[in-house]
């Protein structure tokens, strides 16, 4: 009984051993097969893809540029530069003008209607506003101004070109008093400056009468304009 005992120990320890031995055998039989094609086990480990990245069946291939060239713009001219007109104008003043007084009467017919013209003699346009400023002789004050002859807009004179008022010298008052010269000044138009110092114009008769009734129209563009509040007066 004691015999058998340790023959079997002795063919459990062989069987150990004999499996070991094969082991050890195949180690040796990997590493001289690495061995042989130059490759190292970890080289071996690294040509492995890995799972977490695994490869695409289609590369992937660089983006085209989609940047194009851009043609450059054809030069342009430089526009030329024009003087601007903002379309203002200034107000005439009195060296500006020239004044003349024409009886709007028959011959044989008393002076009662007279037509008052300003030239503008300058080389650039201006403005006439309002009404003149006209004195009969030695009238206390200037002459008033004709009812229903106002108008806001101003007339523009260009070179040469003429505005009309019309004077109506005596209005039906009695007490007339003899005139033998006029005064014209432009007035102060909105009050923005001074009066200019009135002169004396050249009256187309010797004398005529005047009375209370005097009136003055505003400015016009035209003769009738000026003139029809006065003659049908």
């Amino acid at each position: 009984m004691n015999v058998n005992r340790k023959h079997s120990g002795s063919w459990r320890r062989y069987g150990l051993g004999a499996g070991a031995v094969a082991a050890l055998l195949t180690t040796a039989a990997c590493g001289a097969a690495n061995a042989s094609d130059g490759s190292k086990p970890s080289d071996q480990q690294s040509s492995t893809p890995s799972a977490s990245a695994p490869a695409s069946s289609n590369p992937v291939e660089p983006a085209a540029s989609t940047s194009t060239a851009t043609p450059s713009a054809a030069p342009t001219a430089a526009p030329s530069k024009k003087p601007t007109d903002d379309g203002s104008v200034d107000l005439c003043t009195m060296a500006d003008l020239t004044f003349t007084v024409t009886n709007y009467d028959g011959p044989e017919e008393d002076v009662r209607h007279l037509m008052l013209v300003a030239t503008n003699k300058s080389t650039k346009k201006c403005d006439v506003q309002n009404y003149p400023e006209v004195t009969l002789g030695n009238a206390q004050g200037n002459a008033p101004v004709k009812e229903g002859t106002a108008d806001d807009e101003a007339v523009t004179l260009a070179p040469g070109a003429k505005a009309y008022a019309g004077v109506l010298a005596t209005g039906g008052h009695m007490d007339t008093y003899p005139v033998k010269f006029m005064t014209v000044s432009l007035g102060s138009p909105g009050g923005e400056a001074p009066a200019e110092k009135a002169i004396r114009v050249k009256m187309p008769v010797t004398s005529f009468e005047a009375d209370d009734g005097q009136r003055v129209t505003y400015w016009a563009g035209t003769e009738g304009l000026a003139m029809r509040p006065v003659t049908q007066s």
